[in-house]
Order: structure tokens, then C-alpha cells, then sequence
């Protein structure tokens, strides 16, 4: 099977993930804005994306076991289903405990679908292009909420919250579709080289047996520095999409320019930090880079209600800030793992992305409700500066 970024399977898992991304993009924001207009109030609204993103948690503490005993294909498209056919029941009642309940089967589905998708990119795709690799995976990722976050708030308008729910719940269930055209290793990190496999696979599959011969390696650690970035702008972002409609109200047009902004920035970050990774084999090099220029984009959003292009102009600051941190934390955490724990390295990456959504939510809900939003943003830009020079990469990759 070739490893290449033009690979069939490759681009199979790509349009998988944009499926199943946009399902999960566009109800981001309008879940918490159904609880909100059923009387749940800010700490609520918070607590759907709050409770999704802990369950997706604790399922992708699960799945890098998982990966290894029944393939990633099952678990993508048991993920997929998951974060899918439960969906239109939002519709049903716009009260928290019965939304929260669909939100712990969503997360499940989740958890599952993003390490076993993060690690096939690993698996599908050279080291050497793994920059690039994971910046393509991040437009699969990206292009959908650059679409749906902000759609997703309008669409209430014309097909109303039920109409929301339908499409949110059809994409993923469409994305495990094209999961069956995928093939893939039958197993997280190993590969068969007695199948028609390149060179390299065999080359893989030879270091693989390098490290089972050598026992230290089982017990490689992943760097804090990736997990530690991500969870910070995971954290900034998540707090941005969740409340910018709650935050400044009035400005409609603002707050869905805003989302776009910030999924467009995110984009942009993962992709020139795909190249330069690349090209200069430093990976871990651009997460202050990212981290500091996410500060800044939340000082902005603080300031919104002052001009809401401030709101604008700070999510498309968060969104390029994070995209950095993602494109480099994730080959930063694969070249430390290595090819027998590519598993494990998507589960961290996933991780403290979903985790940082869930705080952002949920934590700065909690902020919110007592002392106001720019209380809630102005703690987040504080952690992010804290964290800069605490991510600095200080030695070389290996």
C-alpha cells in the first residue's frame, strides 16, 4: 500500500473526516444556544459542549487499546455512527438532562472517531511528509467548521433548530459510508509487510521489531510541551465558539464572522506550519509562537463589546494561533512516539484538544455567570501568556 499524501486511502480518510467533522462543527455553537433559549442559562449552554468533550475524553484514553485489537476502520465507523444517529433527538426537548444525556453518546462516538483518524495519518503517510500530512488532515478538519460554525447559527433562522439537527446527524453517518472504501493497517501500529507493502512499510515494520527489542522503548514518554499548548489554545477556542453569540448579542453578523474567522485561521496556521515543519525537521519549534499569538486574539475578544470587530479581528488571531499549536504538537508528539505509538500520540493530541474545548465551555461558563464574559476571557489570555514561555522547545527533535 503507498504511503503517500495522494494515496487512495489517504484521501478516503480525508473526506471521512470532513463528513464527520461537519457534523460535530455545526452544532457546536447551536447546542448550547438551544439549552440557552430553553432556560438553562449560561453555566448550561457551557455545560453541553462542557460534557461532550468530557466523554470524548475519557473514550480516547480508551481507543489507542482499542486501535490494536480490532483495526481503526470499526472504531471510525462505530465512531462516526455514534456522533450521528443520536442527533435529530435533540429536536425533541430543548431541556439540559436529556441533552446532555444524547451529548455522553455523541462523545463516545467522537472519541472514538478522532485518535483513530489522527493515527491513520500517521500510518498513512510517510515521516518524512508527516507535516503536511497533518496539515491536509487539518483542512478535513478545518473546511467544515470554516463552513458550519458560522452556518450554524444562520441555518437556525431558515430551517430551524430541528432542521439544524437533521443535517448535524446525516454528515457523520455519510462520513462511515465512505470509511468502508478505506484500507488501512488492521492494526495500530503494525503493519504487514507480507501484503504487497512498500519499502518503507517494511522498513516500519522492521524498526517496530527494532524497539520490541529493545524494552526501554515500550516505556518511551511523550513530551508535556505539544499536550500542554494544545490544551491552552483548545481552551481559547473552545471559550470563543461557545459563547461569542452569548458574549455580544446584538451583533449578529459579527459573532458569525467571527467563527469564520477563526476557522479560517486555524487553517492557515496548520498549513504553514505543515510546510515549515517539514522543511526544517524542528518540530515543537512554533508552539510559543502559537500560544503567545493566541493571547493576543483573546485580548481582543475581551474588548468585543467595545467594537465588535475586535471580536472578529481576536478570533481570527485564536484560530491561526491554534492552528500552529495543532500542526506542531501533532508532528512534535509522532516523532517522540514513533511508529509503535502512533496510537497513543493521537490519543494525547486528541486529548487536550477536546479537553481544552470542553474547559472553554464548561469552565469559562463558569466564570461567565457570576463575573461576565471578559472576566472569563481575560483568564484565558492571562493562562496562555503563562504558558509561552513554558512551551518553549528547548532541545532538538529526535
Amino acid at each position: 500500500m503507498p504511503r503517500s499524501l495522494s494515496s487512495p486511502p489517504f484521501l478516503l480518510l480525508l473526506a471521512a473526516t470532513a463528513l464527520g467533522f461537519g457534523g460535530y462543527a455545526l452544532l457546536l455553537p447551536v447546542v448550547p444556544l438551544w439549552v440557552a433559549r430553553g432556560g438553562a442559562g449560561e453555566f448550561g449552554a457551557g455545560l453541553t459542549t462542557g460534557v461532550l468533550m468530557a466523554v470524548t475524553v475519557g473514550t480516547q484514553l480508551l481507543v489507542p487499546a482499542l486501535l490494536r485489537r480490532v483495526g481503526h476502520r470499526p472504531v471510525l465507523v462505530a465512531g462516526s455512527l455514534l456522533l450521528g444517529l443520536p442527533t435529530p433527538l435533540l429536536a425533541l426537548t430543548a431541556d439540559l438532562s436529556p441533552v446532555l444525556a444524547i451529548s455522553v453518546v455523541r462523545g463516545v462516538g467522537f472519541g472514538l472517531a478522532t485518535v483513530a483518524g489522527s493515527a491513520l495519518v500517521a500510518e498513512l503517510v510517510e515521516p518524512s511528509a508527516h507535516g503536511r500530512a497533518s496539515a491536509r488532515y487539518g483542512y478535513a478538519v478545518g473546511l467544515p467548521q470554516l463552513a458550519f460554525l458560522p452556518a450554524g447559527v444562520a441555518v437556525v433562522d431558515v430551517l430551524g433548530f430541528a432542521g439544524v439537527f437533521v443535517l448535524g446527524g446525516a454528515l457523520p453517518v455519510a462520513g462511515a459510508l465512505v470509511m468502508a472504501f478505506v484500507r488501512g493497517p488492521r492494526r495500530a501500529g503494525a503493519l504487514d509487510p507480507g501484503r504487497g507493502s512498500s519499502g518503507a512499510e517494511a522498513a516500519g515494520h522492521a524498526d517496530r521489531h527494532d524497539v520490541s527489542a529493545h524494552p526501554r522503548e515500550h516505556r518511551r514518554h511523550l513530551p508535556a510541551a505539544p499536550v500542554l499548548a494544545m490544551l491552552a489554545c483548545s481552551t481559547a477556542q473552545g471559550g470563543v465558539i461557545t459563547f461569542a453569540p452569548l458574549a455580544v448579542p446584538g451583533a449578529r453578523f459579527a459573532v458569525a464572522a467571527a467563527l469564520f474567522a477563526t476557522a479560517l485561521g486555524a487553517l492557515i496556521g496548520r498549513g504553514i506550519a505543515g510546510s515549515r515543519t517539514d522543511r526544517s525537521g524542528r518540530p515543537g519549534a512554533l508552539l510559543p509562537v502559537g500560544t503567545l499569538l493566541a493571547a493576543v486574539g483573546m485580548v481582543g475578544v475581551l474588548l468585543a463589546p467595545l467594537a465588535p470587530v475586535l471580536l472578529v479581528a481576536g478570533a481570527a488571531a485564536v484560530g491561526a494561533g491554534f492552528g500552529l499549536v495543532q500542526n506542531d504538537a501533532m508532528v512534535a508528539l509522532f516523532a517522540a512516539a514513533g511508529p509503535l505509538h502512533y496510537g497513543a500520540a493521537s490519543a494525547a493530541w486528541n486529548i487536550a484538544y477536546d479537553a481544552g474545548t470542553g474547559l472553554g465551555a464548561s469552565g469559562l461558563g463558569a466564570i461567565a455567570e457570576p463575573f461576565g464574559f471578559v472576566a472569563a476571557f481575560g483568564v484565558t489570555a492571562g493562562l496562555l501568556l503563562v504558558v509561552t514561555p513554558v512551551v518553549r522547545r528547548r532541545r532538538p527533535a529526535r
